[in-house]
């Protein structure tokens, strides 16, 4: 598959990278500057229309020293030339201004004052084009104040390509950033539109083409993406007319003890909802009765220790696991898990299945790369961030990391494939493909929605997906399933909604 072409992420290294190479190309950077103010006018039009004002709008833009500026002075003229009361605030006099910035600044006719002179009370839309995406270091003083008060006052803001004050490699805010209601990015979005605390403080994202050409992502070769079915969709096992149960593979789920197999049970029917031909739970003595009286079409078996485990794995037709969910820690887990390791089944391992790896997490890594030969990454971890700390202590603790470049460094340290879950969950690779999901609701932080996501990523090993692409598609299937049911979600019923999803990927 080619990944270049699908939902690529850029960081604002490579966007910059971008430019130049069109810039080289022959496409002068004020050409670029001048399509970029054009889309960023058109936005703010569409926003004037849904604030009805009816006639003249006041509008002030902020422009700083460097290319947000410059599209804020060729928006502004725009604005102004539709009959708009124009303001550009610049935190550097335009006579300071260099390059395509000073281009632009020359473009435009109207009205300019020093920033200190924006009252964002007595305005009714906002452009922000003060710093760009690729700041480095916290906003203070009289602008981190600035920034404070027009959050306060809460006027429409419109950012061109990131709110000042978002990362636009981590998402990560630096100081303080503005609230936008909308922002207007250019030719390929970037981490930070995704990754959280950016996305809420981004609000809408629009990404408009300027004139740069998609084949430039042939040299830059980026790795991160937006979790979209494009990515994957073809490599979804789907039903064949003539095919059967055991054409989707057997999916296994370790029960915990008899007061705890709840969790067990939302994973297993997760799995047979996601697809999987066949279901089977494995259940402590203990716990055969209380899980026998909800099962019906999962199927059920004992499973008292390694021995069972043992026997039961010498069938080759139970192919993918998921360990933890209810479980518990201890000995038991790190047995379980390097027997299906050891025998080269896949392993979703979750909850306390990563929880009891905390202090002997070597174990768990070592064993993973050594996989049988011919054989692709077999492991996959779903951490909410606590769990990621415990497992991968030194990597949570580094504040210069964005949460995508925690879940590469993790995949590659543990080979295995890392959903580091949260609203902007991350799914990465030990080869350093990494994909931000963006989908989902809310409603989702509810107990055992965790659960049925390893079911349904199970479900996708079951049948032959590979494990990045497993884990990408599980978690949009998980996502979409939510949106689709809507408020008062509960885990019962999120697996219910499955089939309208796959209606919908079968049908786009």
């Amino acid at each position: 598959m080619e990944w270049r072409r699908f939902h690529t992420l850029l960081t604002p290294d490579e966007m910059g990278q971008a430019d130049r190479i069109t810039i080289r190309r022959g496409v002068s950077g004020f050409v670029l500057m001048k399509a970029a103010g054009n889309r960023v006018a058109e936005a703010a039009l569409k926003m004037i229309g849904d604030i009805g004002t009816g006639g003249t709008c006041r509008i002030a833009c902020l422009g700083g020293p460097g290319n947000n500026g410059g599209d804020a002075f060729v928006a502004a003229e725009l604005l102004r030339r539709s009959g708009h009361s124009v303001v550009v605030h610049t935190l550097s006099k335009p006579e300071c201004l260099s390059g395509d910035a000073a281009l632009a600044a020359g473009y435009y006719e109207g009205t300019v004052e020093p920033l200190d002179t924006f009252e964002p009370e007595k305005t009714d839309l906002v452009i922000d084009g003060l710093l760009g995406a690729g700041l480095s270091r916290p906003i203070e003083g009289d602008v981190a104040a600035l920034i404070a008060r027009t959050n306060t006052a809460a006027p429409r803001l419109l950012a061109i390509d990131l709110p000042s004050g978002v990362s636009g490699k981590s998402g990560a805010i630096l100081g303080d950033a503005f609230q936008a209601e909308r922002t207007v990015s250019f030719f390929r979005a970037k981490p930070g539109h995704f990754l959280e605390p950016g996305r809420t403080r981004c609000g809408s994202v629009d990404i408009r083409q300027i004139g740069i050409e998609a084949n430039v992502l042939d040299t830059i070769r980026p790795k991160a993406f937006l979790n979209q079915p494009e990515l994957w969709r073809l490599q979804l096992n789907l039903p064949a007319g003539a095919g059967h149960k055991y054409d989707r593979g057997h999916a296994v789920v370790f029960s915990g003890p008899a007061l705890k197999t709840g969790a067990a049970r939302l994973a297993a029917n997760a799995a047979l909802r996601a697809g999987a031909g066949l279901v089977t739970l494995l259940s402590p003595p203990n716990a055969i009765l209380v899980n026998a009286s909800h099962l019906t079409a999962v199927m059920l078996r004992k499973c008292e220790g390694s021995g069972d485990l043992g026997e039961i794995l010498v069938d080759h037709r139970f192919n993918a696991f998921v360990l933890g969910p209810g479980f518990g820690t201890g000995e038991r887990v790190r047995d379980y898990a390097r027997l299906v390791l050891e025998a080269g089944r896949a392993l979703v391992l979750d909850a306390d299945g990563i929880s009891a790896f905390s202090d002997v997490r070597n174990i768990l890594f070592d064993n993973e790369k050594q996989p049988s030969e011919g054989e692709g990454v077999r492991l996959v971890l779903t951490p909410h961030a606590g769990e990621f700390a415990r497992l991968f202590p030194d990597i949570a603790e580094a504040d210069r990391l964005s949460k995508l470049d925690r879940a590469r460094q993790a995949a590659e340290r543990a080979n295995a494939v890392i959903v580091l879950k949260g609203r902007d969950t991350v799914i990465a690779s030990p080869d350093g493909r990494a994909v931000i999901n963006a989908n989902g609701t809310p409603w989702l932080a509810t107990a055992g929605t965790g659960d049925v996501l390893s079911g349904i990523i199970a479900a996708q090993l079951a049948q032959g997906m590979p494990a990045f692409e497993a884990a990408a598609a599980g978690v949009w299937m998980h996502g979409r399933a939510a949106e689709l049911f809507g408020p008062g979600l509960t885990a019962e019923e999120l697996a219910g909604q499955l089939p309208r999803v796959f209606v919908e990927l079968m049908e786009a």
